[in-house]
């Protein structure tokens, strides 16, 4: 019976521990361990390797024992890279490079997107428009569509950033493709196109499934419009305006208690009330000064939105009423013109979270609707604005340089 069980236990425990797609398992920042330590501070992290890496912005994932990331050479300088390692030793195990011109793409030193990985195949979108399906083992190529040439899609001003999202059959990619292709729902096994809908442009922002009322919703939003999208069909549900200087659609949106909160950097925050049918949507509140989010997702316990602000660092908010209840100060990532952490949750249930901040520290604290509370602090990597992988007690992450890997506790 031990030999039966003992490589199921492995195989389970090996799947809890991925992290196969943009903000983790369900998309949501949550990484949620079983077992965490007493004393944050009582040991420290433990460098289990380090790999040169070109530049790019994309998030790491962690999916079946590899690490998968997307970078730009510098030499020859015209081309993007899917790159996996070996999540223990950090051996380069395959690469997959394509030409990719940027011409006068701003901050164009690479890919923006997280390669997304399921059932044994890696979903990746290049900056310049080129999706691909690889054999996650291996990179073989299975598929791959140029979106900008066979659909129409065109680049936004830093390229296109949103990170695949699989949904049953289909993988779904937010390209902007005119006039109707927002959001392209591609066969997942072949890259054939099965819908196309929503009418905006291209944003920098994932796509996401939210279920209201028993009816599963696909939020896309764009950078005139917040819109919902039947995710079967492609049909729009609703949009509701949302014009935003430069475009910067970037941060993902929150669905919670039937609120839908979406805060951009110029225009602040807006709170959407859905209503009992699909297609109903109406204004619950907004503040357009003092919660101005820009590339971080905002996490949410207990009636409580933590979103960063471009001016005040982290803030806690009554999602219910917009009330602000309090902020950091600038305290947990540097105050700047574009400041940014990836934030998940450590432990829900006790209001323990894990951010990466911008200087590459990695730092645990505990987030209550009074305060919060900094638990220990400690360098990971030199500046990043990538999202970081985080597989058991490991933290993967990434800058314009290198890839590490570090372990956080036994």
């Amino acid at each position: 019976m031990k030999l039966i069980l003992l490589p199921l236990l492995f195989c389970l425990s090996a799947q809890a521990a991925d992290w196969p797609r943009w903000r983790g398992p369900a998309g949501d920042g949550g990484w949620n361990l079983a077992e965490v330590p007493a004393d944050f501070a009582a040991r420290e992290p433990e460098l289990l390797w380090k790999a040169k890496i070109g530049g790019g912005y994309g998030g790491v994932t962690v999916s079946a024992g590899r690490v998968y990331v997307m970078d730009r050479p510098k030499s020859p300088g015209k081309t993007e890279r899917v790159l996996c390692f070996d999540a223990a030793t950090g051996a380069q195990l395959w690469q997959h490079e394509w030409d990719a011109d940027y011409g006068s793409m701003e901050y164009g030193s690479g890919p923006r997107a997280s390669v997304t990985i399921q059932d044994g195949r890696a979903y990746a979108l290049g900056a310049a428009g080129m999706a691909f399906c690889l054999e996650a083992a291996k990179g073989d190529v299975l598929w791959q569509v140029d979106t900008v040439k066979e659909f129409g899609a065109k680049v936004p001003t830093w390229g296109f950033a949103a990170s695949p999202v699989i949904d049953g059959p289909r993988v779904l990619l937010h390209v902007g493709a005119q006039p109707s292709g927002s959001v392209l729902a591609l066969d997942k096994l072949t890259g054939k196109l099965t819908w196309r809908g929503g009418p905006d442009p291209a944003g920098y922002c994932t796509p996401e499934i939210i279920t209201h009322g028993g009816k599963r919703q696909l939020i896309a939003w764009g950078p005139e419009n917040i819109q919902s999208l039947d995710p079967e069909t492609g049909a729009v549900f609703w949009t509701y305006p949302y014009e935003i200087t430069y475009g910067v659609s970037i941060a993902q949106p929150i669905y919670r208690d039937g609120l839908l909160l979406v805060s951009g950097y110029w225009h602040g925050t807006k709170a959407l009330r859905l209503g009992a049918q699909p297609t109903e949507v109406s204004l619950a509140w907004e503040n357009e000064k003092d919660m101005c989010g820009l590339m971080a997702a905002p996490l949410f316990k207990d009636g409580v939105v933590y979103l960063l602000d471009k001016s005040t660092g982290l803030q806690a908010i009554e999602l219910k009423s917009g009330k602000i209840l309090w902020s950091d100060a600038n305290t947990l990532t540097p105050k700047d013109r574009n400041p940014q952490m990836s934030l998940v949750w450590l432990r829900e249930s006790e209001g323990l979270a894990t951010l990466l901040n911008a200087s590459g520290e990695l730092v645990h604290v505990r987030l209550k609707a009074s305060g919060f509370e900094e638990l220990a602090r400690h360098q990971m990597i030199g500046k990043t604005w990538a999202h970081p992988a985080f597989a058991g007690p490991v933290v993967y992450a990434r800058s314009d340089t290198e890839l590490v890997a570090w372990r956080l506790w036994p």
